[in-house]
Parts: structure tokens; C-alpha cells; sequence
């Protein structure tokens, strides 16, 4: 970035102080968002911003849903049908606040386009190369979980009929060849097909596993422990996995703010979050529930297996489209912070050229390819979620907005006594994220490195059978 920028960016004038919720009363100014417009309307008659709030619900849909309803259930087994519950509604909300934070920051900042920008404007330099090399590591993870999904999916359909290593590189390509579409505008329809897709084989094996007299995994004859627990009494390690498990299922609010700069209207953003985030935490609490409820210790990961054979293929052929959808999101997400980053330092980039073009698509398959090879080094679902929780998202979603929000309500610290304590609990929040972020980090580890040891990870780049089709 240029150092004329850095002065702009550091120069932002200072704000009225406002709670969440308030964008519609936040001074938002029209002008202002054009001055720092990266995807300005006059480049080659290039128009980026087309994403209306019923779009970009579905677009922060399709973010937050996949990943988090597929590993939830086997959370659940961790802390208990009780616990798991009020982790969910817990985090859930939390999550939700803290997406609303990050937007009025960024309608009120009209020079922040990405999580980094606003970790600039409240850190400095330094602040916003860590809070953006989380970011790229957070997603680029993510992509990892879609392209675990999406091989496990094939592996199912196909009765495991080629190695595991090349369904996941055939993932991996077709992953990168959806993320290499520009716009979120173009990428929109997608996410309405990768929804849709997901939600409906996620209601599939919720009701398949109602139908069965015991879990599909379990021993299907002799007596068998259900290991169904309203109240569980987890190790540490086992109660940080499952709870960076459940807290990083809706933790991916960080990506709504790229969307921001190509909605039509910056405004709406809030509606489109409160939409999602409704309809997201009722889907998370309802499944997980059920499934657990009927499996159990049983349950499998990703949990579109646990309905039995031919329920897991039913479930698998028609949410295919849905992991796919999910790895290519959270791919474009990361590509996109990466790509305006150049755009900054390099404006004859925005032209519509062979280099502009060039370097998009150097973007997705470079780190395309690290999600490839992350994926085959850590190739159990819900540890490679719990770790981008832990690492990642416990500081890009809990301590950097509850940064923002101090920063932006300054006066608090001497206000009224309501306030100071609003004033305190922020900093109570920041320190949850520091303990998920370094306690939860230790607890996944641990757990892969059991997993290792006692053979549930074969080792990287295996060819085993990750569906569990055939032994």
C-alpha cells in the first residue's frame, strides 16, 4: 500500500460513538465509500457492486452453514446434549454480535474493505499483517475442510473406487475453478444451489437416522453403549475440541465484509446478517440434537454418514453441490483479501487486462493448492475445523471486534456505570478469545497427535477410505 494511502487510512476522522445494530443511525456517507473504493464503477465500465441483502444472506448462508452443521453433531458427543446446546446458542450469539461490530466499524470506516483494513485502523501496521495472515490461514483452512468433504462425498458415492489422495486433487480443482469467479455477484446463484444442496441432505440424514433401530456405526448386534450423555464430564483436551468445533461453525463472520464492498447498498448488511444468523443457529441446534440424540458416540465425521449406507450416498449425491460451493466460498474469500491487497499497492491492476486477470487466477490456484496439501496433512474433518478455530478465528472473531468496539466507544470508560460495565465486558470478551485462541489450540493439537498415535490418521496423503465405505 501506498504511503499517501497509509496517511488516508490513518487519518480517518473519528466518529460518533454508536452500539450494535445502529448502522442505519451510524453517519454513513456515500462519498466516502467511493473515495476508497477499490472496485470503483468507472474502471472499464466494470460494475462490482450488484449484491443486494437477499444475495448476500445467502451468500453468508453458504459461508457459516456447511461446515459448522457437519461437525457439530460430533461436538455434541464431547460436552453433552446440555452443554453442546447452550455452546451453540452461546457462541452463536456471540458471533452474531460481534458481525454486527464489524460492520457498523466498517460503515463507518469507509476505507476498511477487509478485517485487515480495521486492524490497521485500531493497531497500526503490524497489527493489520497479522490480523491479515490469520485471515488468508483461515480460509485457505476452510477451503482444506471443503475439499475433505467433497473427497469423502466421492469416496462414498463411488464405493471408494480410486485413491482418497486423488478424489481430494480432484476436489481441490474443481474448488479452484469455482473460486476463480470474480465477482461474489456472479458467485451468488451458486450459493443459492450450495445452500439448498446442503440443507436438504443434512434434513435427509436427521431423518434417517430416526428410522433406524440403532446407529448405522454401531455393533449391530449385542448390546451397545449409545453414549448419548445430557451432561457430559469431558478432559480438557476433549471439552477445547469440541468447543472450538461448535464456536468456529459460525465464527466465519470475518468473510461478510469483502461482500460489503459489492453490495449495492452498504446499509442493508445488518438485515442480511440477522438473516442468516436466525436461520443458521435454529438449523445448528435442531440437527445437531437429532443427530446426536439417535447416534450417539456413533455419530460420523462429517455426519452425513451416519444414516447407514445407502442413506449416506443419498445424502453425499445431493450435497455434493453444497461442499463444493462451501470450499469454493471460503477460497474466493481468501484469494479476494489477497487480490485487493495488490490492487492497493498496484492500480493498473484494476484494469480489465491479461495481468488483472492473470493475477486473480494466480491467487486461487496458489493457495487452492495450500488448502490441497493442508487437507491431506490433517485429513480428519473436525480437527482441521477446531484448529482454524482455535488459531484463527478466536482472535479474527473475538478479540479484534471486541478491539473495535473499544475503539469506537472510547467514552464509555467514563460514562455512566452501565456503560463502564459494557465498557469492561468488552475486555472480558477479548479475554475469551486470548483462551480459546491459546487453550483450544492446545487442546486440537493434542488431540491430533492422539489420532496419530492410535491410528485414526492413517498419516498424510493416504489413500484409506475416509467415507468408511469399506472398513
Amino acid at each position: 500500500m501506498s504511503d499517501s494511502k497509509e496517511k488516508e487510512i490513518h487519518a480517518a476522522p473519528p466518529r460518533p460513538s454508536i452500539t450494535a445494530g445502529e448502522v442505519e443511525e451510524a453517519i454513513y456517507d456515500p462519498k466516502g465509500d467511493d473515495e476508497f473504493e477499490v472496485f470503483k464503477k468507472t474502471t472499464d465500465g466494470v460494475q462490482f457492486r450488484l449484491v443486494g441483502w437477499p444475495k448476500a444472506s445467502v451468500i453468508f448462508l453458504k459461508v457459516i452453514f456447511a461446515t459448522g452443521v457437519l461437525s457439530i453433531p460430533t461436538a455434541m458427543f464431547g460436552l453433552g446434549a446440555v452443554g453442546g446446546a447452550l455452546s451453540v446458542i452461546g457462541w452463536g450469539a456471540l458471533n452474531t454480535y460481534f458481525a454486527i461490530v464489524q460492520g457498523n466499524f466498517r460503515n463507518s470506516h469507509a476505507q476498511c474493505h477487509s478485517i485487515a483494513d480495521m486492524a490497521y485502523v485500531v493497531g497500526g501496521p503490524v497489527v493489520r499483517e497479522i490480523c491479515g495472515g490469520l485471515f488468508i490461514v483461515a480460509y485457505v483452512l476452510c477451503s482444506g475442510s471443503g475439499i475433505i468433504g467433497l473427497a469423502t462425498g466421492l469416496n462414498a458415492l463411488s464405493d471408494h473406487a480410486a485413491c482418497t489422495v486423488w478424489w481430494a486433487f480432484l476436489s481441490a480443482v474443481v474448488i479452484i475453478a469455482c473460486a476463480s469467479v470474480r465477482k461474489f455477484e456472479k458467485v451468488g446463484w451458486l450459493t443459492w444451489a450450495g445452500f439448498i444442496s446442503i440443507y436438504v441432505a443434512v434434513f435427509i440424514v436427521v431423518i434417517g437416522v430416526t428410522t433406524r433401530d440403532r446407529p448405522a456405526a454401531a455393533p449391530q448386534t449385542g448390546d451397545f453403549d449409545l453414549g448419548y450423555r445430557a451432561i457430559a464430564y469431558p478432559t480438557f483436551i476433549v471439552g477445547m475440541t469440541a468447543t472450538c468445533t461448535i464456536f468456529v461453525s459460525s465464527a466465519g463472520t470475518s468473510a461478510f465484509l469483502p461482500v460489503i464492498s459489492e453490495m449495492t447498498n452498504p446499509r442493508d448488511y445488518n438485515r442480511a446478517v440477522y438473516v442468516c444468523m436466525a436461520i443458521v443457529q435454529a438449523s445448528y441446534l435442531t440437527f445437531a440434537l437429532v443427530v446426536y440424540k439417535w447416534c450417539g458416540k456413533w455419530v460420523t465425521n462429517p455426519s452425513l454418514g451416519s444414516a447407514g449406507p445407502t442413506m449416506k450416498k443419498v445424502a453425499y449425491g445431493i450435497g455434493l453441490i453444497g461442499l463444493a460451493v462451501s470450499g469454493c466460498l471460503y477460497l474466493h474469500v481468501a484469494a479476494k483479501y489477497v487480490f485487493v491487497r495488490l490492487l492497493r499497492n498496484s492500480p493498473h491492476l484494476q484494469k480489465n487486462s491479461l495481468i488483472h486477470w492473470g493475477t486473480w487466477l494466480s491467487c486461487t490456484i496458489f493457495l487452492g493448492a495450500i488448502a490441497f496439501i493442508l487437507a491431506e496433512a490433517i485429513p480428519i474433518f473436525s480437527y482441521l475445523i477446531a484448529l482454524t478455530g482455535s488459531i484463527c478465528f478466536a482472535p479474527l472473531a473475538i478479540c479484534l471486534p471486541g478491539w473495535l468496539w473499544l475503539h469506537d466507544h472510547a467514552d464509555w470508560k467514563n460514562g455512566s456505570m452501565v456503560k463502564k460495565a459494557v465498557w469492561a465486558g468488552h475486555w472480558v470478551l477479548i479475554a475469551i478469545g486470548i483462551f480459546t485462541c491459546v487453550g483450544g489450540t492446545y487442546g486440537v493439537v493434542e488431540s491430533i497427535r492422539a489420532a496419530y498415535r492410535n491410528g485414526t490418521i492413517g498419516g498424510a496423503f493416504s489413500c484409506a477410505d475416509n467415507s468408511h465405505t469399506h472398513g
